[in-house]
């Protein structure tokens, strides 16, 4: 699933390529066709993200919201327009790009009020720029729930998934089952801080890379298929291969039904 760099990254390039500018929008595949109808030749005001959702202001009361889910893709390419390929949920063309949205788990019209109740069950994001920690850190300290589950709550932080969940553990050296009572108000303050640089620079890069200067990325194994976006790593997807710290053999669990990624040592506790 896309992680919340992904979505602000798209975000920033709509507002780019498409937007203050009339927006021709519509369903190719028919499930959008009444909303689209609705916001078509209008100026896309803005766009903006809050951890992996994405927000089209179309004007008063006029929201597209979308979701990619696990399978979404919403890629920009430059124009000229070619025929509709797949089942797309949505369509936007501009003066210069077209942006194609396939396999989202939620495209759809929302009013003001709609948007500000979906954000109010959304945690604090890192990368906007009225995120509160605080409102984070005071869930966290609270709960017996561990890091592991927490740092995936997109009611206490929008945005993370299992990629960050992973790579910000491992550079914090934190266990995963830490309950977050016991987390500890500066060791928060590191997480917090290591989440925001890492997910400011995965947006600014398309792409996750976390190893510190010190590390060399050559020391890795070829990715697989499934790392692709996230190959330059210290731990995620890299079970039964050597920590860049210690040379202990990364381990995978199953938590909550998703793949988790530690170093036993380093991560011990």
């Amino acid at each position: 699933m896309p992680e919340g760099h992904t979505v602000h990254r798209m975000a920033r390039l709509q507002q780019r390529w498409f937007g203050e500018a009339p927006v021709a929008v519509s369903s190719p595949q028919g499930r959008f066709a009444a909303d689209a109808a609705l916001v078509d030749g209008r100026v896309l005001e803005r766009t903006d993200a809050h951890g992996k959702h994405l927000f089209q202001h179309y004007g008063l009361d006029l929201v597209v919201h979308v979701h990619l889910g696990l399978y979404g893709r919403f890629p920009n390419r430059r124009l000229p327009l070619l025929p509709p390929r797949g089942q797309i949920r949505m369509r936007m063309v501009g003066g210069t790009h077209f942006a194609d949205l396939s396999g989202p788990s939620a495209c759809e019209l929302l009013t003001d009020v709609g948007v500000k109740a979906l954000r109010s069950r959304l945690g604090a994001d890192p990368l906007r720029p009225d995120a509160d920690p605080d409102e984070a850190w005071a869930r966290i300290s609270r709960s017996r729930a561990p890091l592991a589950t927490l740092l995936m709550d997109q009611s206490v932080i929008a945005g993370v998934g299992n990629v960050f969940r992973a790579e910000a553990l491992f550079r914090c050296r934190l266990p995963p089952q830490l309950p977050g009572r016991e987390l500890g108000r500066q060791r928060w303050e590191h997480l917090w801080a290591d989440l925001t640089a890492m997910l400011r620079d995965g947006e600014r890069r398309g792409k996750i890379e976390t190893l510190g200067p010190e590390h060399d990325p050559a020391q890795l194994a070829p990715p697989d298929r499934g790392s692709v976006c996230a190959s330059v790593v210290y731990v995620y997807r890299r079970a039964g291969q050597a920590c860049l710290v210690c040379g202990t053999p990364i381990a995978r669990a199953t938590h909550l039904a998703r793949n988790l990624f530690r170093c036993p040592t380093c991560q011990a506790g």
